[in-house]
């Protein structure tokens, strides 16, 4: 790939596609684009690094001239762009290979993966080294406050990259992460998800295991050490394994926990750190990004100071505003783990009136019947719940969906409030009607819900 210097990104926009293609511009090849969904900001970025897009996937917008065509994880067979270059026999690539190749050779890569916190601990990591001064490059798939962009590459000797266990492309099964060339590996938490390609929790399992297994003698793994998925993952690694946890079977253990309404405090290899964010989950997230920092070589004082001034991911616990005393926070979570998660988050930094959880099932494994009973008990929890209705639902097959009528009435049996509601019309009519002063409403999902934010805003104004 070394000597090839024109390169067409096929799906561009995407965050990590984009700022990919921006660095390599940068780096004096030829690169152009395409992607149906162009808009900015990303499509202002690319412009003015100087790179055409094209709007629409195409045979024709793949320059004659191309060496490499990069496919992104989005593209499947009978993509146009994906057909062309299959037909005119191009050299293609997924975007890690390119990261591998280009990017991450020869550099201290760390890699934090999981089911949950990752975007939250990578995002964290990567602020400590950076408010430090080591420069560090980054891919996040999300939007860290502090960092303002989800990607960038330096010449800096560190990565910090979010390890998705997604499949690479149409084309490798295997997991991103595993092309990542991981010196230190951070492995969150495992549990079952991404129910349209892994089929079940052996499955993720393993390529957990594939992970770990191509970290160096000289790397380290830090792993969940209270979680039986995690120990087991990490059971007969060649790697060295540092397991990190509440438990006092933890080689690295998280003590003296202590929260307030906007900040947790732990003790953690016999230094006091302090982080500007709630709930237990938090604080496995601040555990692991310091002990990863102290692996890179920095200070307990330089990881207190980037702690103290870390300003968490937006779409994570985001307070989008408030109206009235009600207030609007948007969330990511659509794990029912992950719910759990958020309501006991919530509840320890709002600590007056009615917590709401408005939840949209979109992910491709919340549109599906595996987590009816767990999702139930997860929306238990509020004191309201209401479940809108599941996008695009004619892509799953209909004997495996979950149904949204039974999860209602489930929530119900189980000692909360749940409502099945199926517009984002409906849904803000009832919580402006009903949501009284002190109340918090969360929405919880991994998409835009229909702009559902500013409707709850301006209604109850």
């Amino acid at each position: 790939m070394s000597e090839k210097t024109k390169f067409h990104f096929t799906g561009i926009c995407g965050t990590a596609m984009g700022a990919v293609a921006a660095a390599m511009k940068q780096r004096g090849f030829t690169v152009t684009g395409s992607d149906a969904n162009v808009y900015p900001p990303m499509s202002d970025f690319l412009r003015g690094q100087g790179i055409p897009i094209a709007e629409g996937y195409r045979e024709e917008n793949i320059p004659a001239d191309t060496d490499v065509v990069i496919i992104g994880n989005a593209i499947s067979r009978g993509n146009p762009e994906a057909e062309a270059a299959l037909d005119r026999k191009l050299l293609y690539h997924s975007l890690p290979e390119v990261l591998k190749e280009f990017f991450l050779r020869g550099k201290r890569n760390f890699v934090v993966s999981g089911t949950h916190g990752k975007t939250t601990t990578t995002s964290m990591l990567a602020w400590l080294l950076r408010n430090a001064g080591r420069d560090p490059g980054f891919l996040i798939g999300g939007l860290p406050k502090n960092l303002g962009q989800g990607a960038v590459f330096t010449n800096s000797e560190f990565n910090v990259l979010e390890g998705d266990e997604y499949d690479t492309a149409f084309f490798d099964k295997r997991s991103k992460f595993l092309h990542y060339l991981p010196e230190c590996v951070v492995v969150n938490n495992i549990e079952f998800d991404h129910a349209d390609i892994y089929d079940s929790i052996d499955a993720i399992k393993l390529t957990f295991k594939r992970l770990l297994n191509i970290v160096p003698r000289g790397g380290v793994a830090f792993v969940n050490g209270d979680e039986p998925n995690c120990l087991e993952v990490a059971a007969n690694a060649p790697c060295p394994v540092t397991t990190v946890g509440l438990s006092e079977s933890c080689t690295l253990r998280i003590g003296n926990v202590s929260y307030e309404t906007d900040r947790s405090s732990f003790d953690l290899g016999g230094e006091r750190y302090s982080v500007r964010m709630t709930g237990e989950f938090n604080v496995r997230n601040a555990a692991m990004a310091v002990a990863a920092a102290t692996f890179a070589g920095l200070t307990p004082g330089e990881i207190r100071e980037g702690l103290e001034s870390f300003e968490g991911v937006a779409r994570r616990q985001e307070l989008r505003g408030e109206v009235n005393g009600i207030k609007i926070i948007d969330d990511f979570a659509h794990h029912p783990t992950a719910i759990k998660l958020a309501v006991q988050s919530l509840r320890q930094r709002y600590t007056e009136g009615r917590l709401w959880v408005l939840f949209e099932p979109r992910s491709n494994t919340t549109k599906r019947s595996v987590f009816q009973h767990e999702l139930a008990e997860a929306l238990a929890l509020p004191d309201f719940a209401v479940v809108s209705a599941i996008p695009d639902l004619h892509k799953v097959p209909e004997g495996q969906r979950l149904d949204p009528d039974k999860l209602a009435s489930d929530i119900a049996s189980m000692g909360g409030h749940g409502r099945y509601i199926q517009t984002v019309e409906e849904i803000v009519a009832i919580v402006a009607a009903e949501a009284k002063p002190g109340d918090t409403v969360a929405v919880l999902s991994n998409g835009g819900f229909g702009g559902i934010h500013g409707k709850l805003l301006a209604a109850l104004k």
